[in-house]
């Protein structure tokens, strides 16, 4: 797929870029957002993985081996000028690539890479991920998005008639799920929704409340069960016409998500509202951080989110992610508090990440901005 950037003043030098999607929807959604941030028109390269490809993955290959090239996307050229890439079994791929046109390509991966940092001309990743410093390593707070203003406006616009019923202020409600050390289980579930319920109360006001992919079928019905205040709820689905969130996140006047995605905590902070991220571990205030790191019986146990802790404090670093350096950059860059504690009076202030990313990249092609 090609697509062509609508600016009318872009230039016949501006690169040619290929997207090597990532297989993850995270990833891909980061990818598609510093592309149409950079403004350069883009190839997307979907690629099928086979299975069974650790060899050329793990041992760092620069080869094909790991796709099944009759049901992915033509690798041929004219060979790109930049990739923007994600995920350990796209690496090989892209190295492939760079070879066939005699090293010329620039290779930008988002997140963590399998490979050194030295095999690119740029990592843009976060602290959950602990990599070392390195000149071709941005460390961003966020992951890249597509929360602009515009975009914002649009939503707005869409979804106000249709919300319009619910009483103001809004609270705008994410709800994410088991990823690594968190649990979101029926226990976190019926605690969000008392705790976001008692907030809208205090106010006069009402929620707009929506699951995410990862949102287990059970716990979104422990919250719909507690939940004991005005809102509208919508059960995630794939299709962008019937999801409300860019809505909820422009029409909410705060928002509450689940701490353990740092893409959604992302995009609510680039909202510049204020953003309360919810403890999945236990309660904030009750129990101690090594209580809370237990996860003690009064919440939802989890073997997988056990054991990741264990690797987290045991294990190779390369190995886990620790999100909780994340939650700390956020709230001392006051973009974020736990739920429960007060936003300060200030506001937040701007993310630039985006900005950041865009501009690494177009150093990369000097005068080609």
């Amino acid at each position: 797929m090609v697509v062509k950037n609508p600016n009318p003043d872009l230039s016949h030098s501006d690169p040619l870029v290929w997207l090597v999607t990532g297989y993850r929807a995270g990833e891909r959604a980061q990818i598609m957002a510093l592309a149409d941030a950079l403004g350069w028109p883009y190839e997307v390269k979907d690629l099928v993985h086979r299975r069974y490809a650790f060899r050329t993955n793990l041992l760092r290959g620069r080869d094909l081996r790991g796709i099944d090239r009759r049901k992915s996307s033509p690798l041929a050229p004219p060979w790109p000028d930049l990739i923007i890439s994600a995920g350990m079994r796209n690496e090989p791929v892209c190295r492939w690539i760079r070879d066939q046109a005699n090293g010329s390509v620039r290779i930008v991966h988002i997140g963590r890479p399998w490979a050194r940092p030295d095999n690119f001309d740029l990592v843009v990743s976060t602290p959950q991920y602990r990599l070392p410093e390195h000149p071709v390593v941005l460390q961003n707070t966020t992951t890249l998005h597509r929360v602009t203003a515009s975009h914002l406006e649009k939503a707005a616009r869409t979804w106000a008639p249709r919300l319009a019923d619910l009483p103001e202020p809004r609270t705008a409600v994410i709800l994410g799920g088991n990823s690594g050390p968190y649990t979101f289980g029926s226990r976190a579930a019926a605690r969000l929704a008392q705790e976001a319920s008692r907030m809208a109360n205090r106010s006069g006001g009402s929620l707009l409340v929506t699951t995410s992919a990862r949102t287990p079928l059970s716990s979104w019905k422990a919250f719909k069960e507690s939940l004991d205040a005005p809102a509208h709820c919508y059960d995630w689905a794939p299709d962008p016409d019937t999801n409300p969130y860019y809505g909820y996140l422009a029409l909410a006047e705060s928002i509450i998500v689940t701490c353990d995605s740092i893409s959604m905590l992302s995009e609510a902070c680039a909202t510049r509202k204020p953003v309360y991220m919810f403890d999945l571990l236990a309660p904030r205030g009750t129990t101690s951080d090594l209580a809370r790191e237990s996860a003690g019986p009064e919440e939802d146990f989890r073997l997988g989110a056990w054991l990741y802790r264990l690797m987290m404090r045991y294990g190779p670093r390369r190995l886990s992610r620790d999100v909780s350096l994340v939650h700390e950059r956020l709230i001392s860059s006051g973009h974020a508090v736990w739920l429960g504690e007060t936003f300060p009076d200030a506001g937040p202030p701007a993310l630039s990440d985006v900005d950041h990313a865009v501009q690494r990249v177009h150093a990369l092609f000097p005068g080609r901005e």
